[in-house]
């Protein structure tokens, strides 16, 4: 596995948009095979492909690009070392998101529920990520007006307010772009469990901006 292949300009949220359908999923699974045969070239293809979506995951889930940068070395790194023991029960979107998520959830505990996140740390990600913005402030009634820097200022704070299984489902949902379907598989939960995490989640960023969307 080749690390360059992993860039640090990877567009912090590049979202997820049907991975594992059609064509796409046929190509990871001859990359997949090919790679546990032992072709590093097919995995570099698979670190390039899931890179960018991988990125926005944890970035969206830490605002911190250090962080991110040395989790998804990690993650890839565990991804490799595994590859063989993929049987291919699910697709290998799903298994990989899943090592992103649980490596992500641990490295947040490890830091801490109340780590402190400075705004100079969160400059790209949530705060231009435009479906967001529009999925969060729907029904706020925001005049065009609105001061839309102040607004993605305020989006990240009560992000970062939220907790760890909270911000994933939001960020899987919201930001990824996947389905209630797609998020229970990674995170091994009921969809049932997704919606009602994704409502409570809803509703604390609702109430963290009511002030300013009023």
């Amino acid at each position: 596995m080749q690390e360059s292949s992993i860039s640090a300009t990877a567009t912090p949220t590049a979202p997820l948009t049907e991975p594992a359908a059609g064509s796409s999923a046929a190509e990871d699974r001859a990359l997949v095979e090919r790679a546990q045969a032992g072709d590093t070239r097919a995995f570099d293809d698979l670190v390039r492909k899931y890179t960018p979506k991988l990125y926005g995951l944890i970035y969206n889930m830490t605002s911190n690009r250090e962080d991110t940068a040395d989790l998804l070395q990690d993650v890839f790194a565990k991804a490799y070392r595994s590859i063989k023991r993929f049987m291919g029960k699910s697709s290998f979107y799903t298994w990989i998101y899943s090592i992103a998520v649980n490596m992500t959830l641990n490295f947040l505990k490890k830091r801490g529920r109340h780590h402190k996140v400075s705004l100079d740390d969160v400059d790209t990600g949530i705060e231009n990520d435009p479906e967001f913005i529009r999925v969060t402030t729907a029904n706020s009634g925001v005049a065009r007006e609105v001061n839309i820097h102040e607004l993605q200022k305020r989006l990240n704070a009560a992000m970062m307010k939220l907790s760890e299984d909270h911000r994933t489902v939001v960020t899987l949902y919201d930001v990824q772009g996947l389905q209630h379907a797609e998020i229970s598989k990674i995170l091994g939960v009921s969809e049932g469990t997704v919606r009602s995490r994704l409502f409570y989640a809803h509703r604390l960023l609702q109430s963290y901006l009511e002030d300013f969307v009023k």
